[in-house]
């Protein structure tokens, strides 16, 4: 029978996996209607009265697509909606959130060298951050402010690098920046649900009566929608950083994410102007390589903040009290601290795997469910058993967690 850690675990990875699927799926849909809106050859005619067309070839067969600038004079019979893969995206994304950030607070959200702030604190930063984001940036986008494009852009990335300061100075650096790619993504879900999707409910309800729909309510949704094109690849970054300890552990973090979003842009920006047929804009390519060759240096800057004796307390405490603490701790220092250091002594590798350190008491009693899955349930470290952990020293290993777990 698993215990409660294998099985957080599979829910865990199921719900990792159902988030990258719906995930796929939006980012797919999103990128493509970009794409097709900005091809439409608007230069021709069409007796339907639509806005433009384009011809395409996929699958083995050939499909003609017109879009409407308002919408058809007939609403069709059948009419597809895109709004489920966004939502299941935010959701999925906010069930992991919960289940590795919120349920794992003190090991993930919370580090006392950061702010000594408590898990219920913290979580309600959390929780209040992503509602603020959202709120914000609706505001700005129907004030006078919104009327200016650019203006607009700029005023949200300002709120962006705002984030991106204040989630470094709150939370864990992976948590932060795994917050600020929450952040961004409520907002890009938030177009979705409260503006897109309700303006073309509009404009069908507007159609079903038989009135013209304002035009009004479709600049709406393309402006959010082209928004959301270019946060998109930001937020796939932040995402991914926390499997990355050389984008969250260093002191330039909050820098390091403010110049993703500027990559961001310059990626869209060139595949948007191809897809308009307005040439070939290759010197983005070139301002993206300098942003992220100025990444790269940032994150060599010192990864981890000048240590300090920090107290275990709650669930690290316990497990440092629990019966086989210490001969634990004598394995890991052995097979596994080689690597897992401030500066590993391994041939080749110059900092710890996915930034974790397992050199004092207390960074091992805090990485205990880590341990046991991966070098107690199963043999996934040290990898290729380089360091030779024997299994007697491996059932050490599962017997000390399932001690401080029992109760």
């Amino acid at each position: 029978m698993y215990d409660l850690a294998a099985i957080s675990s599979w829910i865990e990875f199921a719900v990792r996996w159902v988030h990258v699927i719906v995930g796929i799926a939006w980012i797919g849909s999103s990128f493509y209607f970009i794409a097709l809106d900005l091809g439409l050859h608007r230069d021709r005619n069409l007796k339907s009265g639509a806005d433009g067309e384009d011809w395409q070839v996929h699958g083995g067969g050939f499909y003609h697509v017109q879009k409407y600038l308002v919408a058809p004079a007939q609403m069709p019979d059948d009419l597809v909606w895109f709004k489920w893969e966004s939502y299941s995206t935010w959701l999925s994304g906010f069930a992991l959130l919960i289940l590795v950030y919120y349920f794992g607070a003190e090991f993930y959200l919370v580090d006392p060298a950061v702010a000594d702030i408590g898990i219920p604190t913290a979580i309600l930063i959390s929780l209040a951050s992503l509602a603020f984001g959202w709120l914000a940036y609706d505001f700005i986008c129907k004030s006078k402010f919104g009327d200016d494009n650019t203006r607009l852009m700029i005023g949200l990335y300002v709120i962006l690098v705002a984030m991106a300061y204040f989630y470094t100075s709150v939370f864990s650096g992976r948590a932060a920046l795994l917050h600020l790619g929450a952040f961004t993504a409520t907002i890009m879900s938030g177009n979705v649900f409260f503006t897109i999707m309700p303006n073309q409910r509009i404009v069908v309800a507007d159609l079903q009566a038989g009135r013209t729909p304002d035009a009004k309510y479709g600049k709406i949704a393309k402006q959010r929608s082209t928004h959301n094109n270019y946060l998109t690849l930001p937020v796939i970054f932040l995402m991914l950083s926390n499997h990355y300890p050389l984008a969250f552990a260093s002191e330039a973090n909050w820098i390091i994410a403010s110049l993703v979003f500027l990559m961001g842009v310059t990626i869209r920006h060139y595949f948007n102007t191809i897809h308009m047929r307005k040439g070939d804009p290759i010197w983005t390519w070139l301002v993206t390589a300098i942003l992220f060759i100025v990444i790269m240096w940032l994150s060599t800057a010192p990864m981890f903040r000048a240590d300090e004796p920090v107290e275990a307390r709650g669930a690290a405490l316990r497990f440092a009290q629990a019966d086989g603490f210490e001969n634990v701790q004598n394995i890991v220092t052995g097979r596994c601290s080689m690597c897992h250091a401030a500066e590993p002594v391994w041939d080749g590798m110059h900092w710890p795997p996915k930034g974790v350190r397992l050199e004092t008491e207390h960074q091992i009693a805090m990485a205990a469910k880590q341990i046991y899955l991966q070098a107690g349930l199963t043999h996934a470290m040290p990898p290729a058993n380089l360091s030779y952990m024997q299994e007697s020293e491996r059932a050490e290993i599962v017997a000390w967690y399932r001690a401080a777990t029992s109760d």
